[in-house]
């Protein structure tokens, strides 16, 4: 399960399997799953599942409860195998069935202590509204799986426990602010970081979070009554994904007669909502990225390698051995052990050029599902900011809009409250204890903006001091300098904001417009980029041409611009690492490799850009504007297999949300691809593909008496 494994590879060639002991055969194979005890299990819950003329499922249920069941099944049929594959994943038995490869994260998984947390505080920290909705959607996974044996690979990975979705929640959380990445580092040959002394906190290295080996961004904007032409209110709902895999987007609607009525995009595998809609509240996300782990050096005594200095003296590291299951070469299983070490810090890993001790935000937070819930029963602004204020998320920015015209931003964190004058940036010595934080900033010390007097808010993965015209901005003095909060700007986030004050009053036109902007802003990097290139003198080099073609572009990607081709491979090229100035070896080494792909696939330098970008699903292969770091963000891969870019990550499921000025909702959305994630033989495999690439959307049915009209079948699971 090498999508699961983020990056960390080099993690578990240096540190996770050093040393591994092999103890045992497990046998041949776990216990088989026993499916009648779950058979009975649909006779608990009353749910009925609409699904529309598109796939999709609108699943209603008489309480939550049987919507949760509802919503399991339906996930059930739409995607199963990426499920099943979760599970091993969050329990920390992956290399059971996947092999050494992915003895990583069962080694992160135990290290973290995930399970003992959850066995400790399952049944304290959850109310019981949660434990019994969490449950209820195991059940429905257990039902469909007890339905159709033939579907599951592993019958001893079930049953399916609401432990297993808590878990899942508390490894997501973590590897969306890039806390792995943090882990690989530990893994080089020599120490990344300085130690830090005594000094002011520098500023913040900001590389990009990545999942699937594509970056993890989005877009989320909303606009006040007093900001629109007709005095609606809108918000747009773009969060970017990985188009297939465990974190792409699926679509669904949940409905029962105890409150709940929430549709929009959630995981495979998801309880919950993430992003989307009920009838008088919206909101999106997108990732941020502030300094949330810590890695400390510890003095290792000379005499005993299991004490550490600390304020003096020399400490016992907490010393155990966890048991990690593997199968190796596909048929032979074995058990292996493997030292795992604490410190009061948090968990320690020993490396050739050091032993160091990790703290980082979310440790021990295990109420990320509960969380979720309570968000998806808020009705308004002021009821989601309370739930937010649960704080067992580790990261997320926020916009939020309601019916009654209330907008916000939140830059959501767990952020460490932190001793100043030290430089977090780098390594801390770990033989202080005063540097070992022991809380949070609160909620209401984040960096908000609720109902600004501009009338709106943009978040794109930048600062969360430029998220709104400047009078209402959060000011970088007001937090503490140790917080390490973002200051990169995107293109998006430039691009947004200009759009966004040029275009006022914003009209329902204005705000499409803003989402599917096709340009990099004059004052983003890449533009930056482009201006350094051209002031080169190239004339009689090889170079000549490209810089000819580079000088015409406009800075946007429409499937017709003749000069987009060379554009964006120029400004792709290591983007996501690079800061405001290239060196002139790196601007002719992008020019000359963007120009020997486009003359070998092409045979020209400027080909319309439709032909280079595409969107690509079973037979469905379409062009497609955008680009990287754009309002229609779409990242390609695969020119020099394929001939051609293929879209895979960005613009996913996606939704313009509006209340007009006498409450009247209006919503309009597509999918990437479908609702039938898995199934090629499905007519909703790819049935969406051609208008999303078309930038038509449709209306997603939340209300019944449009989806009434509209629906492909109903029933019970």
């Amino acid at each position: 399960m090498d999508r699961h494994r983020v990056e960390v590879v080099e993690f578990m060639l240096r540190v996770v399997l050093s040393g591994l002991v092999v103890i045992g055969c497990l046998g041949c194979s776990g216990p088989s799953f026993d499916a009648s005890p779950y058979l009975s299990l649909r006779e608990e819950y009353s749910v009925t599942i609409h699904r529309d003329h598109l796939g999709v499922p609108h699943v209603y249920g008489e309480t939550d409860a049987d919507a949760a069941f509802g919503l399991a099944y339906a996930q059930g049929e739409d995607h199963w195998r990426l499920i099943e594959e979760q599970m091993p994943f969050y329990r920390g038995t992956n290399a059971r069935y996947n092999g050494p490869d992915a003895a990583v994260t069962d080694y992160l998984v135990k290290l973290l202590r995930i399970w003992p947390t959850i066995e400790a505080k399952y049944e304290t920290e959850l109310d019981v509204q949660t434990r019994r909705y969490v449950q209820a959607f195991a059940d429905g996974l257990n039902y469909y799986a007890a339905m159709h044996p033939d579907q599951v690979t592993h019958p001893d990975i079930l049953p399916v426990t609401g432990h297993d979705l808590v878990a899942g929640n508390m490894l997501r959380h973590l590897l969306f602010y890039g806390f792995e990445g943090e882990i690989r580092e530990l893994s080089e040959p020599v120490r990344a970081r300085g130690i830090s002394g005594r000094v002011v906190a520098g500023g913040l290295d900001e590389s990009e979070v990545v999942v699937d080996g594509v970056p993890v961004g989005s877009n989320a904007f909303a606009v006040a009554p007093h900001y629109t032409d007709d005095g609606a209110t809108r918000l747009a709902i773009n969060s970017h994904q990985p188009t297939t895999g465990p974190v792409a987007w699926y679509e669904a609607h949940i409905r029962s007669k105890e409150g709940l009525n929430m549709m929009g995009g959630l995981f495979p595998g998801s309880a919950s909502i993430s992003v989307g809609f009920n009838e008088t509240l919206a909101w999106a996300a997108t990732v941020n990225k502030p300094d949330l782990v810590d890695i400390y050096v510890l003095e290792i005594d000379p005499q005993d390698p299991d004490k550490y200095r600390l304020d003096g003296q020399w400490v016992n590291l907490d010393v155990g051995e966890v048991e990690i299951e593997v199968t190796l070469w596909g048929w032979l299983p074995w058990s292996v052990n493997r030292e795992v070490l604490y410190s009061r810090h948090g968990p320690v890993l020993r490396t050739d050029h050091g032993t160091y001790a990790i703290r980082y935000a979310g440790h021990g937070e295990m109420r990320q599902a509960q969380q979720w819930y309570r968000l998806d029963k808020a009705t308004s602004v002021a009821e989601w900011l309370e739930v937010m204020g649960m704080a067992s998320f580790a990261s997320f920015n926020f916009v939020a809009a309601d019916a009654t015209g209330n907008i916000a931003f939140v830059h959501n964190s767990l952020t460490p409250d932190r001793e100043p004058g030290y430089d977090w940036t780098q390594y801390l010595p770990g033989d202080d204890s005063s540097l070992i934080w022991q809380s949070y900033l609160p909620f209401g010390r984040l960096p908000q903006v609720i109902n600004p007097k501009a009338g709106f808010v943009h978040s794109a993965n930048q600062t969360p001091f430029r998220v709104t015209r400047a009078d209402g901005n959060p000011q970088p003095g007001d937090f503490p300098v140790t917080a390490g909060f973002q200051t990169r700007m995107t293109n998006r986030a430039w691009r947004g904001l200009e759009l966004l004050e040029s275009l006022a009053p914003i009209s329902a036109e204005d705000f499409f417009a803003i989402k599917h902007d096709k340009f990099y802003s004059n004052r983003s990097r890449p533009a930056g980029w482009v201006r350094q290139a051209l002031e080169l003198d190239l004339s009689g080099t090889e170079l000549e041409k490209a810089q000819s073609v580079l000088g015409s572009w406009d800075l946007g990607t429409d499937v017709d611009n003749p000069s987009a081709a060379l554009g964006v491979c120029f400004v792709a090229t290591d983007w996501k690492e690079k800061g405001p100035v290239l060196e002139v070896g790196e601007i002719h080494s992008a020019l000359k490799r963007c120009s020997e792909l486009l003359l070998s696939n092409f045979a020209t330098l400027n080909p319309p850009w439709g032909e280079v970008n595409r969107h690509v699903r079973g037979e469905v292969n379409v062009p497609i504007g955008g680009g990287p770091d754009i309002l229609r963000a779409v990242y390609g891969r695969g020119l020099e297999e394929n001939g051609f870019l293929t879209n895979v990550a960005g613009d996913g499921l996606y939704y313009l949300v509006s209340w007009s000025a006498d409450g009247v909702q209006t919503i309009r959305g597509t999918h990437h691809f479908g609702s039938a994630t898995l199934d090629e033989s499905s007519a909703h495999y790819s049935d969406q593909a051609g208008a999303y690439a078309r930038e038509e959307l449709h209306d997603p049915l939340f209300r019944q008496d449009q989806l009434m009209l509209n629906l492909e079948r109903s029933y019970s699971p």
